[in-house]
């Protein structure tokens, strides 16, 4: 024997006021917009690291004693 099936009662339509509303509580198009500022804050930041790094004096005596001598050497 098999069970009737259940069919809920249809919702009651809402005004449309509160459809708006429930629109724009459920609207996320936002999102994207922050995560490209989340984005470009982490870019600047580790933009910031990593200048703060390569402007080192260990780094830029470095980098000078390996252009001279590249420039130096000879062929």
């Amino acid at each position: 024997m098999s069970r009737p099936i259940h069919i809920p009662p249809p919702v009651p339509r809402r005004p449309p006021r509160f459809r708006r509303l429930r629109h724009l509580l459920d609207d996320d198009t936002g999102m994207s917009t922050v995560e490209y500022a989340i984005g470009t804050v982490a870019a600047a930041a580790f933009a910031a690291v990593l200048y703060a790094v390569v402007t080192g004096e260990s780094i830029v005596t470095a980098l000078t004693g390996l252009v001279e001598r590249a420039l130096t050497t000879v062929f």
